[in-house]
């Protein structure tokens, strides 16, 4: 299994934290945002991983050099990035949807037991890791799942029919793959194609395909889009951290 990173946008919610780097360089207690994904996947066997680039991608490639182990990375750089919306970022990568794959998103943080569990997930097509909590706001990528089957999934879906979160974690197996870049190359055909997301064109295909769900309710992430949410991330790597340490010792 491969993991796609997409990490192309400059993350302006976060203000002058990224000014001069994009959101994927941000520090967290020692190593940065990027990093960590990339520990996560190597410490669960993923050993290869396409990174998504756009805003600042020369000190992301200047980043990815001066690491040394882990997953074979490579990049693929995004000129629209400022233009288009992260289904942009998968067209550009859509050579690589094939065969078993993550797409993971380049704000979000999660544990190494997550991601365990995701990549030993044996589900075949398309599966969304989702997540629960007793209520969900208009920024979260809210989902309607029934019986382990994706109903709907988006910012905008009706408060009383939500019934959990996508975390911006999904696996591609089996035939989903193919499922996937023939809907991607169709949306960005169409006449709203640069302002779709990605999650949008797995919402279309939900309505006339199966899509799976991933139900880890009760591991730890953190997605990060604003000031606040960097303070949260990081005494979470922290936690992390300090708990691995006490593992080895």
């Amino acid at each position: 299994m491969k993991a796609i990173i997409l990490s192309a946008g400059q993350g302006s919610r976060l203000g002058r934290l990224v000014d001069d780097r994009p959101k994927c360089l941000i520090d967290f207690t020692g190593r940065s945002l990027l990093d960590r994904q990339l520990d996560t996947l190597e410490a669960n066997g993923v050993d290869e991983a396409v990174v998504v680039t756009g805003f600042h991608d020369e000190l992301v490639a200047e980043a990815i050099a001066r690491r040394s182990g882990g997953p074979a990375v490579r990049t693929i750089y995004n000129p629209f990035f400022k233009v288009a919306d992260n289904t942009g970022s998968l067209f550009m990568a859509r050579e690589e949807l094939e065969g078993d794959f993550l797409v993971w998103n380049g704000d979000t943080l999660v544990s190494r037991a997550l991601m365990h569990r995701v990549v030993g997930n044996v589900q075949q097509g398309i599966c969304v890791t989702i997540d629960r909590k007793p209520g969900y706001d208009e920024d979260d990528m809210k989902v309607v799942e029934k019986g382990g089957r994706l109903k709907a999934i988006g910012k905008r879906l009706p408060m009383d029919s939500v019934n959990a979160e996508s975390i911006g974690l999904l696996a591609f197996r089996g035939g989903g793959a193919g499922q996937f870049r023939e809907a991607i190359e169709r949306a960005m055909r169409s006449p709203e194609g640069t302002t779709i997301w990605y999650l949008r064109v797995i919402h279309q295909l939900a309505q006339s395909a199966d899509v799976w769900t991933l139900d880890i309710e009760g591991e730890e992430w953190g997605e990060v889009d604003f000031p606040v949410d960097v303070e949260a991330a990081r005494a979470l790597t922290a936690r992390w951290d300090a708990a691995e340490k006490a593992a080895a010792a």
